[in-house]
């Protein structure tokens, strides 16, 4: 682990992003008081996409095929079954 002065990260900032990218941990002080580590990025493991997304099989509604759309609508408002 290195140690920084703010400072110096501030003067150095694209050789200290050098350093944590080949893997090294660089701890930023400021006033003697550690403020912030900068550690690499550990690679990412592909998440799933979220269900929104996912391919889905589309509803089949499989009506009479001697009553329209509008027919079955007035028969189940009125009570009647499909």
């Amino acid at each position: 682990m290195h140690f920084l002065p703010l400072s110096e990260f501030r003067a150095n900032a694209s050789a200290t992003l050098d350093l944590v990218e080949r893997g090294e941990i660089v701890r930023i002080m400021r006033h003697g008081r550690p403020v912030a580590d900068l550690v690499p990025v550990k690679a990412e493991v592909a998440a799933p996409p979220p269900s929104w997304k996912r391919p889905f099989e589309p509803v089949k509604y499989l009506k009479p095929p001697s009553k329209t759309g509008a027919q079955l609508i007035i028969e189940e408002r009125e009570g009647g079954s499909l």
